[in-house]
């Protein structure tokens, strides 16, 4: 979405997830003066009227992917005003990356008062092409600088970049516009800029974490299930976490898993990375199934130092997990119990859900603001599934839950 300002036309994207933070990335674009229209998992996007620089305080607050929109707003108006992000409480991820390499590629940038302002000094008002070395490879950092990078004067290359797949799809996306972008997926990215992008019809990759959620679902629950289509490649360290832990998954074709029953589930060691690593995530869901493995596992988490929040409230549910630093050390247990529980942040609520999942009698998980973030009704998805799972507002927290199959995996209160 913030990829599409870099385009005065129309841009179509489909395969677009009913997520609380795509609605709220669209109120941030329609601030700016971009028309926004919406039909199922097609969304059109025009910027041709991108008239303002300065995007609302009140909602890139609530969104730390609205500050993207940095880069594609520069490269487009030559100024921009962004406030500084918010979203999860994970870690600190600051926007210093971002900011040195707009000035890298000639801006003029000043944080005051919470406000990122930048301007390309000069008649044009053009960002120029530059070498740009990452100190880590930040999906943000990569994703702003790349977008920038696209009408920029000359050549940029970003080194050390971040590799993720979402990186690659959002240079396809920009590709399909029109842009010169080479190497998304590697360590070095080069970007040759254009003067002007043109309209584009783009479908987006499949979330590889909620498909990795749902394969830990169906593993803790000792379940069958089949999911497509997928993107299994992106599942690499995932897959082979999961038959580490002794769960069978068969690739069926390029966009086909399917999930069988595990006979036990075995302890290991999980060390989060950037991609091509474990993802960071992945973490919150493995925590939960690992709750139930035998054995003692290691969780180290080196991306964010402050996303481990969810053992405490695992805990509450009878996992025996002791946290020290970044590090958890989870000794598996028989059984999980029921109880009311908070999901801190979006994947230490999707970790509750799934150890909800398993546990005896009903857990309550409170914090659903932040699962709605990231997951696309995943609840009406696990009752299709044959989970005994109910959304009910706070107050009616004892509400009965349907009864979906004679043998219910799930006793989850949502």
């Amino acid at each position: 979405m913030a990829g599409a300002l870099l385009c005065s036309g129309d841009c179509r994207i489909r395969n677009v997830p009913l997520l609380a933070d795509v609605e709220r990335m669209g109120q941030v674009l329609s601030a700016l003066g971009v028309r926004l229209t919406r039909e199922g998992d097609i969304l059109d996007v025009n910027a041709s009227e991108l008239i303002t620089s300065k995007a609302p305080y009140e909602l890139v607050t609530q969104l730390r992917a609205s500050f993207f929109a940095i880069g594609p707003i520069l490269a487009r108006l030559g100024i921009a005003q962004m406030p500084l992000p918010g979203g999860c409480a994970i870690g600190a991820r600051p926007v210093d990356l971002h900011v040195r390499g707009l000035q890298a590629m000639g801006a003029e940038v000043q944080i005051e008062h919470g406000i990122c302002n930048a301007y390309v000094p000069g008649a044009n008002g053009r960002l120029k092409g530059a070498k740009i070395y990452l100190d880590t490879p930040s999906v943000g950092a990569t994703e702003t600088l790349m977008m920038a990078a696209t009408l920029a004067d000359g050549e940029t290359i970003i080194e050390n970049a971040a590799r993720e797949p979402e990186v690659v799809d959002l240079a396809n996306f920009c590709n399909s516009m029109g842009a010169k972008i080479y190497g998304a997926g590697t360590s070095t990215i080069t970007i040759t800029g254009v003067s002007q992008l043109h309209s584009t019809d783009y479908s987006i990759i499949p979330d590889r974490i909620e498909t990795g959620t749902f394969l830990v679902a169906a593993a803790i629950t000792r379940s069958e299930i089949t999911l497509s289509p997928v993107a299994s490649d992106h599942l690499i360290p995932v897959i082979a976490k999961l038959r580490d832990i002794g769960v069978p998954i068969i690739e069926e074709g390029t966009d086909c898993l399917r999930i069988l029953p595990a006979e036990s589930l075995k302890a290991t060691d999980i060390d989060t990375l950037p991609h091509p690593g474990f993802p960071t995530d992945m973490q919150a869901p493995f925590m939960s199934l690992l709750a139930l493995a035998e054995g003692d596992s290691i969780i180290n988490e080196s991306v964010f130092e402050n996303r481990l929040r969810h053992a405490s409230e695992l805990n509450r549910l009878g996992a025996d997990i002791r946290v020290k630093g970044n590090t958890a050390f989870v000794r598996g247990v028989s059984v999980l119990s029921g109880a009311p529980v908070i999901g801190t942040d979006l994947r230490a609520s999707a970790a509750l859900v799934i150890a909800g999942l398993a546990a005896e009698g009903k857990t309550t998980i409170q914090g659903l603001r932040h699962l709605d973030r990231g997951y696309d009704r995943l609840d009406m998805k696990l009752q299709q599934l044959g989970a005994r799972i109910l959304r009910v507002n706070e107050a009616s927290a004892d509400a009965e839950l349907p009864n979906n199959n004679s043998n219910p995996p799930a006793s989850v209160s949502l």
